[in-house]
């Protein structure tokens, strides 16, 4: 057979039909057992994006609750940063899991991981016990976070898997957009974050009793020489007239690999890193989810509250109500990468998303440079008559000078002017007094950022940001690193590709805060933004186009693609017979 590498894409590449979304639509009727596969272990991504999103309205109000989580920003970074640093290790240990003992019994594994560990938060008594009961979760987070796309991609039939990997992602945003929807409903409810971090124990039950009841990956399966066992779900996924010819494939594909590979369970990582498809395929897998993280998409949804109230949303429910859109915004683009995941196609859909967020950025930099370097001057006035003057504003050398953001930086809390926010206020001590004198005199207090008449901007920025990141970077990196490294080591490369996400994801949330207050908000985005536009590059540069190709032949795809330095220049295209 003739197998023609597509010019613009710079890979071997089938274009997939444009009626890739349209049949993965018609399963429903056609053959609900792969949709069914599907949600079941997308439940996982269900589960992953609850809690990425939970602990940033949760937060708001365990600050209430332990008066030394709200004093000291490490632990606030260390509440979030605890779930991340188990997710490293769930991820690298379900990595070896998934090739050792299956996709499905990681996933059950990491359910039981989610509900040991909401129990514990739930029931956390002070903020340590708190940080264990995040670990737990975290643990599971970062098993789920491979080997539910890992399980949904080596059940489906190539045209519609980056559809139904895509579903993954959308499970994501959707659990990010419920947590909300959660954090908003128990604002009112006594022990709000207890309950906003105990519902995660629920859909874990889901998951567990409907994976009982579903088989492992068929692929895993012939791999493990359970040949029978594979046929027969294989049966059940393909059409008649396909299934011959994809058991013959994948027959092919482990006979090959138990040749290559000596003695056939062992897998030496050096060995890998020998392998030319496999060193390719990581550094496209590892680079994407390092964008992932390093252009910032959660620290919006893990600080997005924290961001709205930077803006200058000085109350708790706004700044979550807020947070609420941003989180729906973040969801709908889910949805629409289903469409697109397979009709684009990967790359092209990646690139767009980069150069979106490259431009939403530029305007959040540029909006809260406005917002840091306008803030309401302060009054020594205002001030004076709340008589709870903050220790750094009344030996300040130059009192005159100081702004809002002056008295924020100075560990002080600023009471806006009762008539016009944007007029000069008191800087006053951050205790609790004052707040209470202050919001008793119906003005607004501020702690995180200043009153701003382009705060709203500050929201279309972060809207846009997600309008653009959730169809493209927020799925691409899931579909690629599900369907382009070799079925022998798919679980290993998996799990390596997952840790960097991690590893990526814990600098990032444990230095935003910091790196807020050390240089501004404005600057933090702009390190977001340069990161963005060097990865349109790599994109160009390193990243395969994998739509619609055969998961038996990604290997001897990228063993025949050089990688593509003069990506301005179209490719010829090599033809294998």
């Amino acid at each position: 057979s003739v197998f023609i590498t597509t010019v613009s894409d710079g890979g071997g590449v089938p274009d997939a039909d444009v009626s890739a979304f349209r049949e993965c639509l018609s399963l429903s009727w056609k053959n609900p057992y792969i949709l069914q596969l599907a949600f079941s272990a997308g439940i996982g991504g269900l589960l992953f994006g609850y809690d990425t999103g939970v602990i940033s309205g949760a937060l708001l109000y365990i600050r209430d609750d332990f008066k030394d989580v709200d004093r000291k920003t490490w632990l606030q970074e260390a509440i979030v940063s605890t779930a991340i640093a188990g997710a490293i290790i769930g991820a690298a240990v379900g990595g070896w899991m998934n090739d050792r003992f299956g996709r499905r019994k990681a996933i059950l594994l990491a359910d039981a991981l989610f509900l040991v560990g909401s129990v514990i938060m739930a029931a956390a008594t002070k903020s340590p016990i708190l940080i264990v009961g995040r670990v737990f979760v975290g643990l599971g987070v970062g098993m789920a976070s491979m080997a539910s796309p890992l399980y949904i991609s080596e059940t489906s039939p190539a045209r519609v898997r980056g559809a139904l990997v895509a579903l993954n992602s959308c499970l994501i945003t959707g659990g990010q957009f419920l947590s909300y929807l959660i954090n908003l409903a128990f604002t009112k409810a006594p022990g709000t974050w207890r309950w906003m971090l105990g519902v995660a124990a629920l859909p874990a039950v889901i998951q567990a009793v409907l994976m009982f009841t579903l088989p492992e990956s068929p692929r895993w399966l012939f791999r493990k020489g359970r040949e029978e066992e594979a046929k027969v779900i294989l049966r059940k996924i393909y059409p008649s007239s396909d299934v011959e010819a994809e058991i013959q494939a994948l027959r092919d594909s482990v006979a090959l690999e138990m040749k290559e590979v000596d003695p056939p369970n062992k897998i030496s990582i050096i060995k890998l890193l020998k392998t030319k498809s496999v060193r390719r395929g990581l550094c496209a897998g590892m680079g994407l989810l390092f964008l992932t993280q390093f252009t910032g998409i959660n620290t919006v949804m893990y600080y997005s509250p924290t961001t709205v109230q930077l803006a200058g949303f000085a109350s708790n429910q706004t700044a979550l109500l807020l947070s609420l859109i941003t989180s729906g915004l973040n969801a709908f683009g889910s949805i629409v990468s289903i469409y697109f995941i397979d009709k684009t196609g990967r790359k092209k859909l990646a690139l767009l998303s980069l150069c979106g967020c490259v431009l939403s950025l530029a305007l959040l930099t540029a909006t809260f440079r406005q917002t840091e370097t306008h803030s309401p001057m302060i009054s020594s006035i205002e001030t004076s008559y709340f008589n709870n003057t903050c220790s750094g504003f009344s030996k300040a050398v130059n009192p005159i000078e100081w702004d809002c953001m002056k008295c924020l930086k100075a560990q002080c809390g600023f009471c806006a002017s009762g008539s016009n926010k944007l007029l000069p206020g008191a800087c006053l001590s951050p205790d609790e007094a004052p707040k209470a004198l202050c919001l008793k005199d119906h003005r607004a207090w501020y702690t995180k950022g200043c009153p701003s008449k382009m705060g709203w901007l500050a929201i279309m920025g972060l809207a846009l940001y997600i309008i653009f990141f959730s169809p493209g970077m927020g799925t691409v990196p899931w579909v690629v690193n599900s369907e382009i490294y070799p079925l022998r080591c798919r679980g290993i490369c998996g799990g390596i590709a997952s840790t960097t996400c991690w590893v990526s994801n814990l600098v990032v949330s444990q230095t935003f805060l910091t790196l807020t207050v050390a240089i501004g908000t404005a600057w933090t985005f702009m390190l977001f933004g340069v990161v963005a536009l060097v990865g349109i590059f790599f994109v160009l540069i390193f990243v395969p186009e994998t739509k619609g190709v055969p998961m038996e032949e990604v290997e001897q795809m990228l063993e025949e693609r050089a990688v593509h330095l003069k990506f301005w220049q179209r490719r010829s295209a090599p033809q294998k017979g």
